[in-house]
């Protein structure tokens, strides 16, 4: 269950929130004064935090500006949100200049409180979860002698595989065509320049149903073939 830490003064107010959190599945711990709400987000490590603005001994906005500068990183990035009995713009600007992530405005609807709660969870978790590496633009079988490209399976001939495979294995180095005979269609092959320039045709083809944003395969004039990667995919 997420743990909420809600500093809040006012017993009545206090008691709704509590109850409300607690019914849609939240832990609550609710504290009175500032000090106490601050040695229990060090201690407990709460998941968000729902802080008043006026209390007993100080202001909610002090202690979220605190934890912003703070050397512990969980209180750096812990969600806040503010609570505040005034609707004047100022004090929203101020609470979100402190380092508060949302507020609300008393009299809030506790409904509304669990909805930027769970929004605010929602983006703290998005946060925190390590970024994916980028799946390759070509994926090469060699062994099943098979191509992927934009994550489809390109239906190839042996030929188109043959020159295919002999493109990715240097991006972006341009191969003659008689390189490239020799390569993939071995030095005794009647092929002639025209041969590859028709399977690199049809190749094109294939890739552009895939994807059809992409032009892969370069042609450099008088020079040859090219399999060049947008940068994106080039690491």
């Amino acid at each position: 269950m997420p743990l909420v830490l809600l500093l809040e003064d006012d017993p009545a107010i206090a008691d709704t929130v509590v109850f409300a959190l607690r019914r849609e599945g939240f832990e609550v711990h609710h504290s009175l004064l500032l000090r106490d709400a601050h040695q229990h987000a060090q201690h407990q490590r709460p998941d968000v935090a729902v802080l008043d603005v006026g209390l007993p001994d100080g202001n909610g906005m002090d202690l979220c500006r605190q934890w912003r500068t703070a050397a512990d990183a969980h209180l750096r990035a812990l969600p806040v949100l503010m609570l505040t009995a005034r609707a004047e713009e100022m004090d929203r600007v101020i609470a979100l200049e402190t380092g508060a992530d949302d507020y609300l405005t008393k009299p809030f609807s506790p409904r509304e409180l669990v909805a930027r709660l769970r929004a605010l969870l929602r983006r703290s978790a998005m946060s925190l979860a390590p970024a994916q590496p980028a799946k390759p633009l070509f994926e090469l079988d060699e062994d099943g002698q098979r191509i992927r490209f934009g994550g489809h399976t390109l239906a190839l001939t042996r030929m188109e595989y043959r020159l295919l495979a002999t493109l990715l294995a240097a991006p972006g180095r341009i191969r003659s065509r008689e390189w490239l005979l020799d390569q993939v269609w071995g030095l005794h092959s009647e092929a002639t320049d025209r041969t590859v320039d028709t399977h690199v045709k049809t190749l094109r083809a294939k890739l552009r149903e895939c994807r059809p944003d992409l032009e892969p395969i370069a042609t450099h004039r008088g020079l040859g073939y090219a399999l060049e990667l947008p940068p994106a995919h080039s690491g």
